[in-house]
């Protein structure tokens, strides 16, 4: 009798998916207090992350998130381009207010600012990158929940999820997985069920590579096969006029009767009424004046 495959857990489902997205790769560096959570080190120097350590605080991660009560007080931000598309689906089925690009500075302590926010949660990519965040946050007491790998620094982060943060496939993998353990804490998953939301929705797409992947799905125009559109070909009656008219068809038509001539009339005998318009009688004509020469003065 063969034996019955195993179906795997949740968590063992989980961390198999992070393994596929490398997200316990980290870098050559290591900080102090990431030290903790690193399984081992590979011969060319990469450390390598305890994934059974991320599925925890991911979902510690999650009971903080779920233990507020209005979503739009957590602020989920990346200013890194592989994190943007990620917070923003984040956010679409969390509830969450994303910032995505660059932060504005004062955004959590100037309230003179358009865009001035008071966050009870952040959620954020990259210690490292988010910096400017991070000081504001710890200025304003605001909890912050960090995707952090081995070289990140853990200064002013209160709940450090060590992870790969650098790989667009990574990223996405982190958010899809805190998004659905929220839902399923909330109650909007059924437990122990598969999430309807494909993880490809949270990867970061290159616009170049999703230009050309739309280019190649424009359908050609239909081609019905008329190339003659006239009446004849569409079998449509042909009551139009011939396009040439002999001229023995206008042979039989008379000819049109000369117009007679209208007689001259003479302008110059027929007489002028007496109504003041007569003909003016000509000027009389002065003989010019010729300027004598004047008799001489006697000066010398």
């Amino acid at each position: 009798m063969a034996a019955a495959k195993k179906t795997l857990s949740q968590k063992e489902a989980d961390i198999q998916m992070m393994l596929a997205a490398d997200v316990h790769l980290g870098t050559k560096n290591c900080d102090f207090q990431m030290e903790r959570y690193v399984f081992k080190r590979r011969s060319d120097g990469i450390f390598i992350i305890n994934l059974g350590k991320t599925w925890e605080k991911l979902q510690l991660a999650a009971r903080v998130i779920v233990a507020i009560e209005n979503p739009q007080d957590i602020i989920v931000q990346s200013a890194r381009p592989y994190g943007q598309r990620a917070i923003l689906k984040f956010a679409q089925y969390t509830g969450a207010h994303p910032i995505a690009g660059r932060h504005t500075p004062g955004t959590f302590t100037n309230q003179l600012q358009t865009s001035f926010n008071e966050p009870r949660l952040l959620i954020l990519t990259d210690p490292r990158t988010d910096h400017q965040p991070i000081k504001e946050s710890s200025l304003g007491n605001i909890p912050t929940i960090a995707f952090c790998d081995t070289d990140s620094p853990m200064r002013y982060v209160d709940i450090g999820i060590p992870a790969n943060n650098k790989g667009k496939h990574s990223i996405g993998c982190l958010f899809w997985l805190l998004a659905r353990m929220v839902l399923q804490m909330r109650g909007t998953i059924p437990p122990h069920h598969k999430w309807d939301v494909m993880v490809d929705l949270f990867f970061y797409r290159d616009p170049e590579e999703a230009k050309e992947h739309e280019e190649e799905e424009v359908v050609a125009a239909p081609d019905y096969g008329a190339a003659d559109f006239s009446a004849a070909a569409l079998g449509l009656p042909t009551d139009q006029w011939p396009a040439q008219i002999s001229d023995a068809q206008w042979g039989g038509d008379a000819a049109p009767a000369p117009v007679p001539a209208a007689a001259p009339v003479e302008w110059a005998s027929a007489p002028v009424a007496g109504d003041g318009w007569d003909v003016a009688v000509a000027p009389p004509t002065v003989a010019p004046v010729v300027d004598a020469v004047p008799p001489p003065s006697g000066w010398a």
